[in-house]
Parts: structure tokens; C-alpha cells; sequence
């Protein structure tokens, strides 16, 4: 498994924080949840879907 680079893991957060400054609150969630799901599929390559942790009611 590759390493993630935390420089741009980094750079990506500051993008999405200036995003959020300019107020396109949409967009700063939705390249949020894109991150998120790009370091999930990172850290759980190979997981299978059984053995993922149940979401909690407020999160679902």
C-alpha cells in the first residue's frame, strides 16, 4: 500500500478552507466528502465491507 502525502492531503484541506472563506459552503462539504472517501478507500484497501464499523444513528 502506497503512503499518504500528507503535503497535499494538506494542501487540499487549505484549498477547501478558502472555499469556505469565499461562503460556497456546498462545495467546501462536497470536496470534504471527497477526501474523506479517497483516504477511506487508502486505509481500506484491503478491508472488507463486514468488517466497516456501524455508523452511529446521527451519522447515517
Amino acid at each position: 500500500m502506497s503512503e499518504i502525502d500528507a503535503q497535499k492531503v494538506a494542501q487540499r484541506i487549505d484549498t477547501v478552507l478558502d472555499i469556505l472563506v469565499a461562503g460556497d459552503y456546498h462545495s467546501a462539504i462536497r470536496n470534504l466528502e471527497i477526501l474523506k472517501s479517497e483516504l477511506l478507500d487508502h486505509t481500506n484497501a484491503g478491508n472488507t465491507a463486514d468488517s466497516a464499523q456501524p455508523k452511529a444513528p446521527w451519522e447515517v
